[in-house]
């Protein structure tokens, strides 16, 4: 049998600062604030190489949701059955029935493709809108 991954749901606070500035220079790079990995590494303060090593393990996705008891937690098994680690989740206090999810997630090691984890998220009951923020 082979070797069950274990995923964990931590505090941005608890992460290596890595992971978070990589996710911040992706950031960068995705709205456009700067054209070059570089410009986006030196404004950050991590190496290229730092940036190149962890650039497809993490990535940052949005999901709006219906404010329904147990919405999130159905969101959250899609991307455990696809073998995403869940490294942060920011949820906003749900408006006129929705609420917006930010989730940042290693990627890297998932069993199924991205394109699997996106119609898995969108077909999801109770889910309105998904997309990659930044990946």
């Amino acid at each position: 049998m082979g070797k069950k991954t274990k995923f964990y749901l931590v505090a941005a606070d608890a992460l290596p600062e890595i992971f978070l500035k990589v996710m911040e220079a992706k950031e960068l790079l995705q709205t456009g604030e700067c054209s070059t990995v570089g410009d986006a590494v030196n404004r950050v303060g991590i190496s290229r190489s730092a940036f190149y090593k962890y650039k497809d393990s993490i990535t940052a996705f949005q999901v709006m949701l219906r404010d329904q008891t147990g919405l999130l937690s159905a969101v959250l098994s899609v991307f455990a059955q696809c073998g995403a680690n869940i490294l942060t989740i920011n949820q906003s206090i749900p408006v006129s029935g929705c609420a917006t999810i930010t989730i940042s997630a290693e990627t890297a090691g998932m069993s199924e493709s991205m394109e699997t984890l996106m119609n898995r998220l969108v077909a999801a009951d109770g889910v309105i809108r998904a997309e990659i923020l930044a990946g």
